[in-house]
């Protein structure tokens, strides 16, 4: 259940002022275009091993063997003048392509948007990556609800892109957030032409500068309208397969109110009266601290996808992360550790085995990211679009209990991750991951198997094409959840300027 934020539009328009007068507009700075290319071959002895693929925005095939062609194009902000400030108003874009050929072929644009600012007020339209939710984003297992394991969802968002001070408060209080509308594509789902709207909020107590912040927040994602084929939705949960779509139930959607239908409305059944569209997310919150050459970075995300939260039965359930990370540069050390992460997600009590609509203590059951009308799931072109720890039954092993939908939201995961130097050139990064996993309430695994996952990566300069990066990675699956697979990418990067030209 979610109690959004309300304010005055009065005190938002002079919030939105402050925020834009903020940026005063400067004098002439360099555009950047910037170009990659990469060309690499993926190989396995089975499926891609959970580490090679989880978290890639849905880029890297789930078989291979593949040859995997990707090429891009960048233009993003302006970095501003000599003395750091930035015009008022800039635009930016980015086309990222991806081919795969082998066992899987795919043609995917992982990136494809146009992006306009107003001071820290960004407008942008197409796809874009992102994650959503407090987390340390380069070693983690994902945030809770929208992770980068999935291809972006076409969307219009608009919102403050980086915290930014709230006026009067000198810079102590700070926001960011944004709002949005995408689009479900139909390809081989279920249920088609669905909607997502997104919005989210996160606020930081303290000043950049600071040795001690504190940041809080949460983010609300619906799937919402769409029809099914006859027989895929019951007229329990759908009017002859139409679910709600119109304009009409906006408003619901996006507050996650309920039971405001009339009673002889053609467009819903009594499966309205609970809300429009399936809801879900977390609520965060987090510190970091700067210790010495260290910054310290805690974090928890609580999950929602029904009452349990608001009535506290699911709050065993949560993503608890501690991040460290080297402030120091590297100055010639055989071995220089730049990050060490370490996440502990859980997701087993879903507020109990038993949901009783009127008993707070029995709301449980909540059966993350599934839905008794999206019966796909929240997952986007066979991808999970939260944390890749819960499975979909074409990842798992045949042998374990199948369904439609997500067959794997009760787990609890250990997770070590770190990034090091060596040399002075060569980068190295691992991620280690041990799961025990129960299924779903609905559809338990008896032997609650056990998994690891694993990940070995270095990549260092070479002097080809006048410059590149030749990476390497090792992933390596074990366990009862997995098909048992042993898989290497290899690649080579090469990234520059395109051009440089003088901006108005």
């Amino acid at each position: 259940m979610l109690y959004p934020l309300r304010c005055t539009t009065s005190s938002f328009f002079s919030l939105l002022i402050g925020v834009i007068l903020t940026y005063p507009a400067t004098a002439q700075a360099p555009r950047q275009h910037q170009y990659q290319a990469e060309a690499g071959a993926l190989l396995a002895t089975d499926q891609t091993p959970f580490w090679l693929r989880a978290n890639q925005y849905g880029i890297v095939p789930l078989k291979g063997p593949a040859l995997r062609l990707q090429a891009g194009l960048r233009s993003d902000y302006q970095l501003g003048d000599s003395t750091g400030a930035r015009p008022t108003v800039d635009w930016g874009y980015a086309l990222d392509a991806v081919a795969n050929v082998g066992a899987t072929n795919q043609l995917l644009l992982p990136e494809a948007h146009v992006k306009a600012r107003l001071g820290n007020l960004e407008l942008y339209a197409g796809r874009k990556r992102e994650v959503v939710g407090l987390v340390d984003t380069l070693l983690t297992t994902g945030a809770y609800a929208w992770s980068g394991n999935a291809l972006p969802i076409p969307k219009i968002q608009i919102g403050l892109y980086q915290y930014t001070p709230v006026p009067f408060t000198k810079g102590i209080v700070s926001f960011l957030g944004a709002f949005a509308h995408g689009w479900f594509e139909n390809d081989g789902r279920l249920v088609k032409g669905s909607y997502l709207h997104q919005k989210y909020l996160y606020g930081r107590l303290g000043k950049p500068t600071w040795p001690f912040r504190l940041y809080g927040g949460f983010n609300h994602q619906v799937i919402w309208g769409g029809r099914a084929d006859p027989g895929v939705l019951n007229n329990l949960v759908s009017v002859d397969g139409q679910l709600p779509t119109g304009i009409e139930y906006y408003r619901a959607v996006v507050f996650g109110s309920r039971g405001q239908w009339k009673p002889a409305d053609p467009n819903v059944t009594s499966f309205e009266d609970n809300r429009i569209g399936n809801h879900l997310g977390s609520l965060d919150f987090g510190a970091d601290v700067n210790l010495s050459h260290w910054n310290l970075y805690a974090y928890r995300q609580f999950f929602y996808d029904d009452g349990s939260l608001f009535y506290g039965t699911n709050l065993a359930d949560g993503l608890n992360g501690l991040r460290l990370k080297n402030r120091r540069q590297p100055d010639g050390e055989a071995f220089f550790l730049q990050q060490i992460t370490l996440e502990f997600l859980y997701s087993a009590s879903q507020g109990g085995d038993a949901f009783v609509i009127d008993d707070s203590d029995l709301r449980g059951r909540d059966d993350y990211f599934n839905h008794a009308q999206f019966l796909d799931g929240w997952e986007y072109r066979n991808r999970i679009i939260g944390t890749p720890f819960f499975s979909l039954p074409n990842e798992t092993r045949p042998s374990l209990p199948q369904r439609v939908g997500v067959v794997n939201n009760r787990v609890s995961v250990g997770h070590v991750a770190a990034k090091a130097l060596v040399n002075g050139r060569v980068d190295l990064t691992t991620r280690l991951s041990l799961s025990r996993n129960l299924g779903t309430y609905a559809l338990r695994y008896p032997t609650q198997p056990m998994q690891f996952s694993g990940l070995f990566s270095a990549a260092l300069p070479v002097s080809a094409f006048g410059g590149a990066t030749l990476s390497g990675s090792l992933g390596v699956d074990l366990g009862g959840l997995l098909p048992t697979s042993v898989g290497v990418y290899v690649a080579l990067r090469k990234t520059g300027l395109l051009s440089r030209s003088t901006t108005y």
